[in-house]
């Protein structure tokens, strides 16, 4: 029989911990990063509102926070973190480096989800004397709806992998758990729950994108 030094208490509270974590995140860094993403297409060349100062400043922050690994993000940006919620521990101070991580993520994510919109939306657009404003939100988003659910999918994913992350900092959720019993008190089974349980949120995330996905595309 397997023994384990974490109580069903514990693992509930991790686990809400954890969605907690990347709801908030996912959300706060959509409002972020889906502008960002907009901004980035719009404003390159032969964009419908080309402006060279504003991409090429935007293009290169977003690369140099997409460059970083989260775990150095994480450590990187603690005065910041620190500077928002007084705090470097704890489930809400890792909502802070999970947003600054997840938001040009999502910019690009986003990208490269409206970039895959057929070049004739646009001219039909255009030639409906349909303004920049009234293309982005008629036409490009709309068309590229589906492919933003399966980009968002992807970013709850990511965020997911990123909290248990946090836990090496005591971020909290379910990899503070693994890292705290699991791993330091080298508690197996609690490390192998943890580890299926992700995978079962992962392959659950997933279908849920997958099947949204595919009802917007019809």
């Amino acid at each position: 029989m397997f023994e384990t030094t974490v109580t069903t208490e514990q693992f509930i509270q991790a686990m809400v911990d954890t969605f907690y974590m990347v709801g908030f995140s996912l959300v706060v860094g959509s409002i972020i990063g889906i502008p960002l993403g907009i901004l980035l297409v719009v404003t390159k060349p032969n964009g419908i509102l080309q402006n060279k100062v504003v991409f090429n400043l935007l293009n290169p922050i977003i690369n140099m926070f997409r460059s970083l690994p989260f775990i150095i993000l994480l450590v990187a940006i603690i005065p910041f973190t620190r500077f928002i919620t007084g705090t470097s521990i704890g489930t809400s101070a890792a909502i802070v480096p999970l947003i600054v991580y997840v938001a040009p993520f999502i910019a690009r994510l986003v990208e490269n989800s409206i970039l895959e919109v057929d070049d004739g939306i646009i001219e039909a657009a255009t030639s409906m004397g349909a303004t920049p404003l009234q293309t982005i939100w008629y036409f490009l988003l709309p068309e590229a709806l589906g492919s933003l659910v399966l980009s968002l999918t992807t970013a709850s994913i990511s965020l997911l992998s990123a909290t248990a992350m946090a836990g090496a900092v005591g971020g909290g959720g379910i990899g503070d758990l693994a890292i705290s019993y699991g791993y330091e008190r080298f508690d197996s089974f609690i490390m192998l729950v943890t580890v299926i349980t992700l995978i079962i949120i992962v392959q659950i995330m997933q279908s849920i994108g997958n099947f949204i996905a595919v009802k917007l595309r019809k």
